[in-house]
């Protein structure tokens, strides 16, 4: 047996949280993110907007415990800078919405950026790179609709 997700929406409820430092990197990805669900048919969609990408995972646990949602996406932009806390910030960010995703056993899709230098962080959230908001929420609807295939095919057998 072969599984794989589609990309059909229809039907399907999603979560969008959104970091608001660095808004002028993360309001791009949000609207490519919204642009794409649309496409994709999904017509569920709850917004949420946190302040930076350190409280992403947070309110991720929170949605999940809902167990209204069948992905949730994960927005944000840190940039490296001289000091550590981009290490702290990121990899946190990362591992906790990784574990949220884990503990629930939906997607939680990593659509933050984390780029090296400050003027690459626009090629991803809409310039010459594509969207990164645009892929996470294709991924969130793969994701979803491969975990309800999983879970059919088990009920089959």
């Amino acid at each position: 047996m072969r599984l794989r997700g589609s990309l059909d929406g229809r039907g399907l409820r999603v979560a969008v949280v959104v970091a608001r430092f660095n808004e002028l990197v993360t309001r791009p990805l949000a609207d490519g993110c919204r642009d794409e669900l649309e496409r994709l048919s999904v017509t569920d969609v709850d917004w949420v907007d946190v302040p930076g990408a350190r409280e992403l995972p947070l309110a991720c646990k929170a949605l999940a415990a809902t167990g209204r949602y069948v992905a949730i996406v994960a927005i944000g932009c840190v940039v490296r800078g001289e000091t550590a806390h981009f290490e702290y910030v990121a990899g946190e960010a990362s591992t906790g919405c990784g574990r949220v995703s884990l503990d629930a056993g939906i997607p939680v899709v990593f659509g933050v950026l984390t780029p090296r230098r400050w003027n690459r962080r626009l090629d991803r959230a809409g310039g010459k790179s594509g969207n990164k908001g645009r892929e996470a929420a294709i991924t969130a609807v793969e994701m979803a609709t491969l975990l309800e295939g999983i879970g059919k095919a088990d009920d089959s057998r």
